[in-house]
């Protein structure tokens, strides 16, 4: 078995570089996120890079927020959610999403790949979003350790659909016993929910509290 090794996160850069290289193996991207780490591609062209950024996005769910709009949107809603039913298409769809000040999406080849692999192993999770024509509309993925949960990426095709995806999937995760989320930066759809940067200690503080061990059919 490999020895995985990260540089400590406190010698991190100003933005929050850990280290350059390295492979998106199951055991790699584990040892990571155990740490506080994530793999964030700058591009194709240049090795791959590790984050771990001061502050950290988070979003604790007993600090939900729902907006008046997003309440009305909720009582006519006719999307239909469902979770791990198709992480390729949603990973896939995530990657085509164009987004402002991006020109090029950071979920590279070897991204779909290594996160596929997650999957596989039951450390990664998707939620998909379906329209009344039963077509994928929105969802979003991310990764599930035990009582650790990320949300790296989103997509919407229609209006609404991703936001009805990330709130079903803390709903569900609320069930399971799961008080917070992983967002890592806070885009302006956490933001919405309540989403906040907390100082990195902090979020480190809170590793150390989880159960890295459960099963994912604990929690999905």
């Amino acid at each position: 078995m490999r020895r995985i090794v990260f540089p400590p996160v406190h010698e991190a850069t100003e933005d929050g570089l850990v280290a350059v290289g390295g492979d998106l193996e199951v055991d790699t991207l584990l040892t990571a996120y155990r740490n506080g780490i994530f793999p964030w591609p700058i591009s194709v062209e240049l090795p791959l890079a590790w984050f771990s950024p001061d502050p950290r996005g988070v979003l604790d769910f007993h600090e939900l927020h729902l907006s008046r709009s997003f309440e009305k949107f909720l009582r006519k809603n006719t999307y239909r959610v469902s979770f791990n039913q198709d992480f390729k298409n949603v990973i896939l769809s995530c990657a085509r999403m164009r987004r402002k000040n991006q020109p090029t999406t950071w979920i590279t080849p070897d991204i779909l790949t290594g996160y596929e692999k997650l999957f596989k192993e039951d450390l990664a999770y998707s939620v998909e979003v379906w329209n009344e024509e039963n077509k994928l509309v929105g969802g979003l993925y991310g990764v599930v350790m035990g009582q650790f949960v990320s949300g790296e990426s989103m997509f919407m095709l229609e209006d609404g659909a991703s936001k009805f995806g990330l709130y079903s999937l803390i709903e569900h995760l609320k069930t399971k016993g799961i008080k917070w989320l992983d967002t890592q930066m806070v885009t302006p759809v956490v933001e919405q929910f309540g989403g906040k940067y907390i100082d990195r200690e902090d979020f480190l503080e809170r590793l150390t509290t989880l159960d890295w061990t459960l099963p994912k059919g604990n929690i999905f």
